[in-house]
């Protein structure tokens, strides 16, 4: 009987259903010839020491408990040191060695095996967080279902914590300490006690019972205990085994001996030796059924993940330990079945069991069976949803390759190929040590051998470069060269970094015989290898992937430095010959232009190169000469800036070519303009193109260099005063003439702030005002969103620099809090009108705030969590009611740890949570809660209480509220799209423009315009402001027409993100068959760009076995076996 008070440490469902087969199985006799098992807690009569009287019990108890344990009729004992005095004490605290703790357990088994295993018994119900003690005479006289129905009583009701459960180092000690002593008990006890038909029988007959239980501690509890103590029998059965063989073969040679010199005696003791061993053999096997049977095949479908996840990483270290007699059909079939397990920890075991049996590459004959029925799923595990799982799988497909390259499809490996692609970076990774192994990996050692003495495009990674090439290409990926080049950085740098072989491949010639390179081939091998060259200098992923530079280590920094010098002395001497060669590609020239931002300058100087310094200046200059597009321009000039950096010696031989370089295109430009401008309107083409390109090149230089001392202004306004009173000039040179005229005041202003900073700042800050109120009248949500955004900046480049732990009271800190405080003074007092933008602002800032987990674990702050104290600067601007809809956002991304969290790291959270609570005590709905309020609150309420007829209809509509439906999924009105090499990434708008929420022509937030314009009521917040109108106007509206229309107009903003949540629902035996052949939704979506020739994939299925293909193991199952 199990009383009610129990719910919170029992399951809700019956979740000790077995399989009707199994079942049966267990009450079969054991095979003939096997001895009998003893009856659990009831030892042979014969075997069985006379009991003795009290008092000579209690001397004997207190003789071997003289360590500091004692127990007195099963009570446990406290001495005056306050010493341990359990089991369960003296694991939990782990100061003594396991092996003593096991052995002073052992002595007083000799002693009286009773007392002892009742001091185990209870370590069990102790373990489990049951705070009951089982006494001698239940022991005695009670069955063991008679004790756990006691002992489920004793449970603490107030709490559904037990040991396996509860956080902390200590308790984590605790369970590796529980673990061990489980196996250090079977390994001392192996060559005796293990045998007498009483020990392992009680703990066996114990276990069994506690794992059927319906509260989950106990099942918990027991699973994890008897799967080590399966473990530990499985490795003696494996020594039993060993020695079988070893007294078989001493066995063999001495009888194949010739008869005069055979020892009879010796055949004798030999012969005497194998049968011991040999029914030793049989009692362990009949241990391993008991618990397989009784216990493994229960609980490995259990409705508690934790317990199903025990069973399968043991049942993977037992067909690895023990391969003989565990790695076959019979029990690999429950790791294929569990692959389609719906929770993301089970399948990590599943793959982690299979990933430890797939390295031994010996034990694939074994598995080609089942590599051939789950190949597929393993496959489409590589698109799990949960990234760890994917991570995994690709893992695994990479050892199945490894280990037979057959058994594997073409299609299989395309579609791991893509995930290189992909924009988590784990997965990327994976998935490039699979595209190393399938295309990179060289298999003949001899051809190896005698390619290795070549270098250059000769070498053996020439042809390795090629193949790299046109795998780039096949992908029609081609701006996603960094993050192939990042996916097979750790595991074909050797490859990637051979700059001399990819330089020789586009400098030289094909020797004869060999395919030269197209044009396409030659491109895309310049910007893998500029991608190679900027992850050897900043040694951190592309942008897009990770959280941000992370600090690199000692060896990683040496690396670094390596790395970049090597690429340096290369690149000082072949990259003036590259832009040679390549001086007419725009495309080329562009990417070229990209490495000097990488060399270590300092190499042109102390390595006395000036001269490829001059060779390198003269391709440039011929490069902006021949070249009038933009990002060509542009990389030129870039390459000027880096160039002139004052700290480096080489400064000024650069500047005076950079300014030998502007004083022709001005002296050119200030003639074409004159040209231009006599001519008139009967200026022709050439006149144009003259001013256009010049133009051109000198306002991409003006961008990054100072270019005021040649006025450029001057003659840029005088054609745009032509252009204004002709209105004949061209629309380019226009634009050109504008932006090089901006560059020109910019540069003015610089110099002029650098002398008086605070002078101009009036007017500037009166600029950026009114530029805002202008963006918030053309769209209000937009405008919020790019002050979330532009805080979010901020806040990112502070991260960076500072890394995550922030001092809170810096002044860096403090400067975002006070802009994001003057950025809330811009909303106004009017919250009606701004209600849905601030709100909008809100959900931004709080996605932010949990967009990554702490790398350290669950436990810890996310990294972007300090932005909650910059966010409430903002709540000051929400409506009441909207208080309590951001709040229960909120609550979205927090677990109970996190609510309960006061630590200094988890402020800005408490700030946060606090400034949305303020103002919100008096509404119905708690804002902690979503439930009715506490007492005080009720009292409160009672003050004002509506009339009755109010109340019902306030009541009905917060009912009706999108926080409490689950039927509708809402779209997110289109997010302000991020500049590049911004450090915020947004989510792409998931809804065409066209649909976004356009502003009513009339005053805006307007009560007749809400209550009126269907528009205005798809809002995210428009449920409560329709509340307070239908309170305001109830008698010129029919309620409930407008609470159906509400119905199906409003839309939840924060809804979009809600991930579907998986019940953990028991999987019977009737019905396990049926959830196997349901459809999984486990698959991920990969960030991957859209490709032409990318085929879609099917919808993934689960893959098992014909039905009808029954296969009957030694157990007699009777079951599907896949």
């Amino acid at each position: 009987f199990i009383t009610s008070q129990l719910t919170l440490v029992m399951d809700s469902t019956n979740e000790t259903t077995a399989h009707s087969d199994a079942g049966s199985e267990l009450e079969e006799t054991e095979v003939k010839g096997k001895r009998k098992r003893g009856r659990p807690g009831r030892p042979p009569s014969t075997n069985k020491k006379p009991r003795k009287s009290p008092g000579e019990k209690s001397r004997i108890e207190a003789g071997i408990r003289g360590t500091g344990r004692g127990r007195a009729n099963g009570h446990p004992q406290q001495n005056g040191e306050g010493e341990p005095v359990t089991l369960f004490e003296v694991v939990k605290l782990g100061k003594s060695a396991m092996q003593s703790v096991v052995d002073d357990w052992i002595e007083s088994y000799k002693q009286d095996r009773d007392i002892a295993l009742l001091d185990l018994i209870n370590f069990f119900i102790q373990c489990s967080g049951c705070r009951g003690t089982v006494r001698i005479e239940m022991f005695r006289n009670m069955q063991n279902a008679e004790i756990i129905r006691k002992m489920t009583e004793e449970f603490d009701e107030d709490s559904g914590d037990y040991p396996l459960t509860m956080p902390g180092p200590q308790w984590k000690k605790f369970r590796s300490n529980f673990c061990e002593f489980i196996g250090v008990l079977i390994r001392q006890c192996q060559y005796s006690i293990i045998y007498d038909e009483y020990m392992m029988d009680t703990v066996i007959s114990l276990l069994t019972g506690l794992s059927d239980s319906q509260v989950r501690a106990f099942r918990h509890t027991s699973t994890l205990a008897a799967m080590k103590l399966m473990t530990a029998l499985v490795n003696v059965a494996l020594n039993l085994s060993i020695h079988q063989d070893n007294t078989q073969r001493q066995y063999e040679a001495e009888r194949n001996k010739m008869i005069g010199k055979r020892a009879n005696e010796r055949l004798e003791l030999l012969l005497q030796k194998r049968k011991e061993l040999q029914e030793n053999q049989d009692e362990i096997e009949n241990m391993m059924n008991s618990i397989f049977k009784g216990i493994f095949v229960h609980r490995y479908r259990d409705a508690i993940a934790e317990i199903r996840a025990i069973c399968i990483e043991e049942i993977g270290v037992w067909m690895k330990m023990y391969s003989d007699a565990f790695l076959n059909d019979s029990y690999l079939k429950y790791v294929g079945w569990t692959l389609h397990d719906r929770q993301g920890e089970v399948r990590l075991k599943c793959l982690k069991a299979l990933q430890s049996l797939y390295t031994n590459r010996e034990l694939f004959p074994k598995l080609e069976l089942f590599t051939n029925r789950f190949k597929d799923r393993i496959v489409s595990m590589t698109l799990d949803k949960e990234y760890d799982v994917a991570v995994e799988a690709i893992r695994l497909v990479t050892l199945i390759l490894h280990g037979s390259e057959e058994a594997l499809s073409n299609e299989d490996c395309e579609n791991v190929y893509h995930l290189v692609y992909s924009a988590h970076r784990p997965v990327a990774v994976a998935a490039g040590e699979f595209l190393h192994k399938k295309l990179f990996s060289r298999h003949d050692p001899q051809a190896e051998e005698a390619l290795a003495k070549r270098r250059g495009r000769n070498s053996p990674n020439g042809n390795l470069i090629r193949m790299l090439v046109l795998f780039f290409l096949e992908s029609e990926l081609h701006e996603h060269a960094a993050y192939l080049v990042d996916s097979l950085w750790e595991s074909s740098q050797e490859l990637l970094k051979d700059w001399e072989c990819m330089t020789e491949l586009l400098l030289e010639e094909p020797v004869q015989g060999e395919e030269a390179m197209s044009d396409r081939q030659e491109s895309a091998l310049i910007e893998l290898m500029v991608c190679t060259i900027r992850q050897a200098a900043e040694a951190h992923p592309p942008v897009g992937r990770g959280t941000g530079k992370r600090v690199l280590t000692a060896k990683e920094r040496k690396t670094q430095i390596d790395d970049r010098n090597k690429l340096t002395e290369h690149f000082i001497i072949t990259l003036p010959m590259l832009l040679s060669k390549y001086s007419a590609d725009a495309e080329k020239v562009a990417n070229l232009l990209q490495i000097p931002q990488y060399f270590d300058l300092e190499i042109y100087s102390t390595g006395r190169m000036e001269k490829h310094l001059d060779a390198l200046l003269k391709q440039i200059k011929f490069v902006v000469e021949k070249h009038v597009e933009s990002d060509v321009l542009e990389a030129c000039s870039k390459t000027y800036s880096i160039l002139c950096s004052e700290e480096y010696t080489i400064q000024n031989r650069v500047d005076i070519a950079r300014s030998q370089l502007i004083d022709e295109f001005v002296d050119r430009f200030n003639h074409s303009v004159e040209d231009l401008l006599q001519e008139g309107e009967e200026a022709d083409d050439d006149d144009i193109y003259n001013v256009l390109s010049t133009l051109k090149r000198l306002t991409s230089f003006h961008n990054a260099h100072d270019l005021t001392k040649w006025d450029l202004f001057g003659n840029c306004y005088r054609l745009l005063k032509t252009g204004i009173e002709h209105g004949a000039m061209p629309e380019q040179i226009v634009v050109q003439a504008l932006q090089c005229s901006h560059y020109s005041i910019l540069w003015q202003l610089v110099k002029i702030t650098d002398g008086s900073p605070s002078k101009y700042y009036n007017d500037y800050g009166d600029i950026i005002k009114e530029t805002l109120s202008k963006t918030r009248q053309i769209d209000k949500i937009q405008c919020a969103k790019t002050l979330i955004l532009s805080l979010q900046q901020l806040f990112n480049e502070l991260v960076q620099e500072q890394g995550p732990n922030l001092d809170r009271t810096s002044a860096h800190v403090s400067g975002i809090k006070e802009l994001a405080r003057r950025f809330a003074l811009t909303f106004g007092l009017d919250q009606i009108k701004t209600r849905e933008a601030v709100a909008t602002l809100h959900k931004d800032g709080i996605e932010f705030a949990f967009k990554y987990q702490n790398q350290k674990g669950q436990e810890y702050p996310p990294p972007n969590l300090a932005f909650l104290e910059v966010l409430s600067e903002f709540s000051s601007k929400l409506l009441r009611q909207d208080k309590k809809t951001v709040h229960s956002y909120l609550e979205k991304f927090l677990t109970e740890q996190m609510m309960e969290r006061r630590e200094d790291v988890w402020l800005p959270l408490i700030s946060y949570r606090n400034s949305l609570v303020t103002g919100g005590e008096d509404d119905r709905m708690s804002v902690n809660s979503g439930s009715s309020s506490s007492k005080t609150s009720s009292v409160r309420n009672k003050k004002g209480r509506p009339p009755l007829h109010k109340k019902r209809v306030e009541d009905e509509s917060l009912d009706n509220t999108w926080l409490n439906r689950t039927d509708t999924m809402i779209q997110t009105p289109g997010p302000l799209p991020a500049p590049q090499l911004t450090s915020t990434v947004l989510r792409e708008n998931s809804r065409p423009m066209g649909e976004q929420i356009q502003e009513p022509e009339s005053e805006h937030g307007s009560e007749p315009d809400f209550l009126h314009n269907p528009q205005m009521q798809i809002s995210w917040l428009g449920q409560p402001k329709l509340e307070d109108l239908n309170r305001k106007d109830r008698t010129g509206m029919n309620y409930m027409k407008v609470r159906t229309g509400v119905r199906h107009a409003v839309r939840g903003l924060m809804e979009e993100d809600a991930e579907p949540i998986f019940e953990d629902v028991m999987m019977s035996s009737r019905s396990q068959l049926e959830d196997m052949n349901e459809e999984f939704e486990d698959t991920m979506v990969i960030d991957l760009p859209p490709s032409r020739n990318r085929r879609e994939r099917a919808e993934l299925r689960p893959d098992f076995f014909d039905s009808a293909a029954i296969i009957e193991d030694d157990s007699g199952f009777g079951m599907p076996m896949f």
